[in-house]
């Protein structure tokens, strides 16, 4: 894309995303560690949700208390059920929590001082608008068993469930053909590091690129 249209600031930025159990936090982390600024759009979604967070009051009017826990936070649970259930619920909860997001995002790309910002966004190919945001998509991609039984493992949920929040998702395919990047996440950590050390490089690179020529394409 051309970078001059990309927003929140003259950074060069990258979209990172992937499925359900493909170490987006993992690959984040790496990335942050070599000197990127990452803004994490689930630990926004989770702070906004929170007991007192700035989404809760429109969320209880729009749903009710049913779907308010004891201690004043969004039930995740019951709410996962209920939009992967109803189109339209899942449109009604988007349109409270997007705004927020995009404003949160935008807040924290003011000031972040990393060399370049990596935006990890799990449904960036789902939810639309990101790709106008960032100069890259990075897609981390690992088979789609290794998914399942990373989450299983992890959030002690069946395959059935896991598999509901995958089918979610925009299928691996689809998420690859969006990529301008991918890292692949199926094996040691050590070959995840050397793919992430490269990336990192000519992601430096388009940065000072980018400052010096802010109108081309990346």
């Amino acid at each position: 894309m051309d970078s001059a249209r990309a927003p929140d600031g003259g950074k060069f930025k990258v979209g990172l995303t992937g499925g359900i159990g493909c170490g987006k936090t993992a690959v984040s982390d790496r990335f942050a560690a070599l000197g990127a600024s990452i803004i994490d759009t689930d630990l926004i979604a989770h702070a906004l949700t929170v007991p007192g967070g700035a989404a809760m009051d429109a969320l209880l009017h729009e749903f009710g208390p049913a779907f308010i826990t004891a201690d004043g936070a969004l039930d995740r649970v019951r709410m996962r059920e209920l939009v992967f259930s109803d189109p339209a619920a899942k449109a009604r909860l988007e349109a409270i929590l997007h705004p927020r997001i995009r404003a949160a995002t935008a807040a924290a790309a003011a000031v972040a001082t990393g060399a370049y910002l990596i935006y990890v966004v799990p449904l960036l190919i789902e939810s639309g608008g990101w790709r106008e945001r960032v100069a890259r998509v990075l897609v981390i991609d690992c088979p789609e068993e290794l998914q399942i039984a990373r989450v299983m493992r992890r959030n002690a949920m069946s395959e059935a469930q896991v598999r509901a929040i995958m089918a979610n998702q925009v299928s691996r395919t689809e998420r690859l053909a969006a990529a301008d990047d991918v890292l692949t996440n199926d094996g040691s950590l050590e070959a995840l590091d050397h793919q992430i050390a490269l990336l990192h490089a000519k992601y430096l690179a388009f940065s000072e690129r980018m400052a010096l020529f802010p109108v081309q394409r990346l």
